[in-house]
């Protein structure tokens, strides 16, 4: 056999030592968010065969995954979405969420005024169950049907 040939073991150890170089991934910047996230892409390229985007962001420093991403930014991530959103529609979607808490705690404040409590949630465990009349666990007619 002439030419090049295959060892396997020295592709295996390549591999290896190569998975210990950082990647340098080198992506299109397309936005950042309220919370200071930073998004970018990597487009589609058909002609190499890489048919989907590849998108990813890097946390607000500190941050670290800890918050979640906004619904516009996280359905942009997970291809939802072909564009990035606009910081106008982002910084829409943030005031609408912040109109909604502030009314919220308006009508909690005015329920609690008018004598309102808190709702009553019933207990876990056997006595969370609802009774009924014509039926008492333990009586002897219903064990005889069974």
């Amino acid at each position: 056999m002439s030419g090049q040939h295959r060892n396997v073991w020295g592709i295996v150890l390549r591999n290896f030592i190569n998975s210990f170089r950082p990647r340098q991934l080198r992506g299109n910047h397309m936005g950042k968010d309220y919370i200071g996230n930073i998004y970018y892409e990597i487009p589609a390229d058909p002609s190499v065969g890489k048919r989907k985007p590849t998108r990813w962001y890097d946390p607000a420093k500190g941050l670290d995954f800890q918050d979640p991403i906004p619904a516009e930014w996280e359905a942009w991530l997970r291809m939802r979405r072909p564009e990035p959103p606009t910081e106008e529609e982002v910084a829409k979607n943030v005031a609408i969420a912040q109109m909604k808490k502030v009314n919220a705690a308006k009508i909690e404040q005015k329920r609690l005024a008018e004598g309102g409590s808190l709702p009553s949630v019933p207990d876990r465990g056997p006595n969370s169950f609802p009774t009924y009349a014509e039926y008492t666990p333990g009586d002897a007619e219903n064990k005889s049907n069974r």
